[in-house]
Parts: C-alpha cells; structure tokens; sequence
C-alpha cells in the first residue's frame, strides 16, 4: 500500500501532500473502523523520512468515500491553519467531472439551490426555495464530452456543501452515473459513483503562489470511454 500511495502523489514538498484518491477510499476514519488514505500516507511518511513515532499529517478537505481524485494533505500544523482558512475564505477552485444521463438536456448553465442535510441518513436535500436550516448551494457546469449513453459534465464549485453536486444533480432529475443513494437506476461494479475531483487551485501556504493540480479518473467501467487530456 506505501507503494500504491506513493504512483499516486500528485505533489509533495515540507508543507504539502497531494494524493490522487481512489473509488472506495476513505480520507478519515468512519464508523466502518476501515483503513484511510490519511493512515496510508502516514505510513508512506514514515517509511520515506525514517520518522520515529507519530507522524503529523492535517486533513485539509474531504471527498465522498465513492469518489475518485484531488485531495491535499498538510504536513505541519502551519500549513493546516493556513489552508483552513483558504478553505473556509473559498480561496481554492475545485473542478469536478460528473457523468449523467445523455438526455441531459443543457450545454453550461447553474445550478443554485438551498441545500439541507440529514446526518443520520448522511444525505443532503436540494431545495428549489430556502427552507429553514437551509444552506446556499451555486455551482456551474458545461457539457464537454458525449458518450453512448451518457455525457461528461465539468462542474466548478462556488460552494462546498454536503454532497451538493450529487444532490443538485439529482434533483433536475439527472442522478450522476451509479449513484445509487440519490436516484441513479443502477450501481457501477466499483462500488463507486461517477463522480471525480479533476482539479483543485489553492495557494501554497508558505511560498503563497498559485498552485493548480489537474489529474484524470482511472480508466476503468465508463471512465474508459472519456477522451485523454491529449485528445480533448
């Protein structure tokens, strides 16, 4: 596994981890008791630097266990504090791909909504008009690429509510591909849902220049019908 991590570092100095995450991984611990990507960078951590004892590692963000893609880890304390607030300011730019229904029927458009959550069904509800303990939800989207029979949606987050892009999604009535828990007609055989986090922009919090992180999804199921960077 501190193998498999370390194929799927994106970037790494002192202050930063950023780590490609896979369909089915946890970023922190759940009631499930399973093993996290934050316990397997530790590990990769340790072994590289010959650590003694605990490694320190900051959980920056988060990205729904059936999600692939960008997630940045802080590796001293500043750096956390730092990025907690970029986060909490919206300073990052986060770009998903979603895959929906081929019957979607815009190019790009928004999609604003008020959101409310039920934690003990851990699902969020999109509303078209504000409900008490509601939520402000924004996002943009422009279709970029048909298959067979679904398209490719490049989604740019200006807010970052509990599971929004799934529930907004779902509530036009285009549940994105395999996910099940919001509508979706049937389950992708990884488990996971359509869903991946393309590019993540922050600014680095000693140096604080500018720093964007793009990666593809795996080409597994779907995935393998969607066009390569060189071929878009």
């Amino acid at each position: 596994m501190i193998l498999e991590i370390k194929d799927r570092i994106l970037f790494e100095d002192n202050h930063l981890l950023v780590i490609n995450k896979k369909v089915g991984e946890l970023v922190q611990g759940d009631q499930t008791g399973d093993p996290t990507l934050a316990d397997f960078a530790k590990s990769y951590l340790k072994k590289k630097y010959n650590k003694p004892g605990a490694v320190y590692l900051g959980i920056v963000h988060r990205l729904d266990r059936p999600t692939s893609g960008i997630v940045v880890f802080a590796k001293t304390s500043k750096a956390l504090s730092r990025l907690n607030a970029q986060f909490k300011a919206r300073v990052p730019k986060k770009i998903y791909w979603a895959l929906v229904s081929k019957e979607f029927p815009e190019q790009q458009g928004s999609l604003s909504h008020w959101m409310t959550r039920n934690s003990k069904q851990n699902k969020s509800k999109a509303h078209q008009k504000e409900v008490p303990n509601s939520k402000r939800a924004l996002l943009h989207f422009k279709r970029i690429q048909d298959l067979q029979n679904y398209c490719l949606l490049e989604i740019h987050l200006e807010t970052g509510r509990h599971h929004q892009i799934r529930a907004q999604l779902s509530s036009t009535g285009f549940p994105i591909h395999g996910d099940l828990k919001y509508g979706a007609a049937r389950s992708n055989s990884s488990g996971g849902i359509s869903l991946h986090a393309r590019s993540l922009s922050i600014e680095h919090p000693v140096r604080k220049e500018l720093m964007r992180f793009t990666v593809s999804p795996e080409k597994v199921g779907i995935w393998k019908d969607v066009l390569s960077d060189s071929q878009k």
